[in-house]
């Protein structure tokens, strides 16, 4: 059996968006016993031409809602970009988890053989399918996922690598 692109995909997203959920936890914790203004770290970045921490959530949400529903050929939910706090950004990453499983995963069945096409600026970009997933969604997912744990651990939000990982814990019998 080959792997369908919903499973090269959802799941994956999924835990990750629930890791990102338990690493705003852990900020929101480490701004309350530290006694900084949350909105220090939602507004915090790594480098001046960077997004901050918000519009890193941001993109990370809409770059897999717009893909998982691009390559089940559904319509591609909007969100409005208005969060400004822990809370607001979690309920964003919630929504999108909802959505995620909320797709059928027979409208993926034959998605590795469909053109993606997406505007981009005045652009507008085309993909096959398995580009589209591989090398265009999934590193920008992660690279902003990744962003979002950097900005926090910079900040000396302590996390590790098992809180980046910890959507996988229910694999692991956690």
């Amino acid at each position: 059996m080959s792997l369908s692109m919903y499973e090269a995909s959802v799941p994956a997203f999924v835990n990750m968006l629930n890791s990102l959920s338990a690493i705003l936890d852990k900020a929101a914790a480490f701004a309350a016993a530290k006694k900084i203004d949350p909105s220090v770290l939602v507004g915090d970045r790594l480098a001046p031409d960077m997004y901050p921490l918000a519009r890193q959530i941001q993109i990370a949400t809409d770059g897999v809602k717009g893909g998982a529903a691009r390559l089940a050929g559904v319509e591609v939910p909007s969100y409005p970009d208005t969060e400004t706090t822990l809370p607001e950004l979690k309920e964003r990453i919630a929504k999108t988890v909802a959505l995620l499983n909320s797709l059928d995963k027979a409208k993926f069945d034959g998605a590795e053989d469909r053109t993606i096409t997406l505007k981009v600026g005045p652009n507008e970009l085309q993909f096959p399918a398995k580009v589209y997933l591989f090398e265009f969604v999934i590193p920008s997912f992660y690279f902003h996922a990744t962003t979002t744990y950097a900005i926090l651990r910079h900040n000396g939000v302590d996390l590790g690598k098992p809180d980046f990982l910890a959507g996988l814990a229910p694999h692991f019998g956690r």
